[in-house]
């Protein structure tokens, strides 16, 4: 089945995932991750984003940002592709370097906002990156780092996260890594790797107990929320489409005018 076009408008969150072809590395070392950092960090400091989490391992990328004004195909599309020529040009290579195009889910931010936090932060552990939650404190290419202190990224946004643990800074942190390392144990989410609602209820189980009853449950695999969420972000796109529909009939493209015009005089488009 063909995915369906991406979803988004200003001030959206978005989860954003990237694999390398093949599940090939896109981070062969850190002057890798360092370079792709900075272009997430410009884009960040430009308004194009407000990056709340992120973790790069050796063959993906997951990203917790809200959009700004900017168009997110727009703001990806000046990350991956100024990163991946970068990385051909710096390796000697040739041809794509990720695997198909991102995927991306907007996301309900209650209750799910601090969960990928935590899911994002937690995945240089999962992938036995670092031993341990010590070292995950210190490991410098995932936000995680910032969030608690050891890592100085001014771009990141630690405010919004911090502020529902604690007034105070030290103390906010203090609940964050607990926060965190309570989620080790919880192991993989798949609830939290993509959208849809079977992902967010816990699986088809859950989804058929609810159906049992009379509620009205709507899923699309580019929403990570709840149902009457994902009507309402399907409701605003299709007022999008609409929207940008009548625009188009409204002003013919240049084509469709020559073309009526060589009809009616009897000339060729030439």
């Amino acid at each position: 089945m063909p995915r369906g076009p991406r979803l988004d408008a200003p001030g959206v969150l978005h989860h954003v995932m990237v694999r390398g072809l093949e599940r090939r590395p896109i981070f062969r070392d850190d002057q890798d991750r360092a370079d792709f950092v900075g272009r997430l960090a410009a884009l960040a400091e430009a308004g194009a984003i407000t990056v709340y989490a992120w973790a790069l391992l050796a063959d993906y990328a997951h990203l917790l940002f809200r959009t700004g004004t900017r168009p997110l195909a727009r703001t990806m599309r000046s990350l991956l592709t100024g990163y991946a020529g970068a990385f051909n040009r710096r390796h000697r290579r040739a041809g794509h370097l990720f695997q198909n195009r991102y995927k991306s889910v907007v996301v309900e931010e209650e209750p799910y906002f601090l969960e990928l936090v935590r899911y994002l932060h937690l995945n240089p552990l999962r992938a036995r990156v670092v031993p341990d939650m010590r070292a995950l404190d210190r490991y410098p290419w995932a936000g995680h780092a910032v969030l608690v202190g050891r890592v100085a990224a001014p771009w990141q946004d630690i405010g919004t996260a911090l502020a529902q643990f604690a007034p105070s800074l030290a103390r906010a942190r203090t609940g964050y890594r607990a926060f965190v390392a309570d989620g080790v144990a919880r192991g993989r989410r798949p609830d939290l790797q993509g959208g849809g609602l079977v992902r967010s209820l816990g699986g088809w189980e859950a989804l058929r107990t609810l159906r049992r009853g009379r509620e009205r449950w709507t899923s699309d695999e580019r929403i990570l929320g709840s149902g009457p969420f994902v009507e309402a972000c399907l409701r605003e796109t299709e007022r999008q489409t609409a929207r940008v529909e009548r625009q188009r009939r409204k002003s013919r493209p240049s084509e469709e005018v020559i073309a009526g015009v060589c009809r009616a005089m009897g000339a060729c488009p030439e």
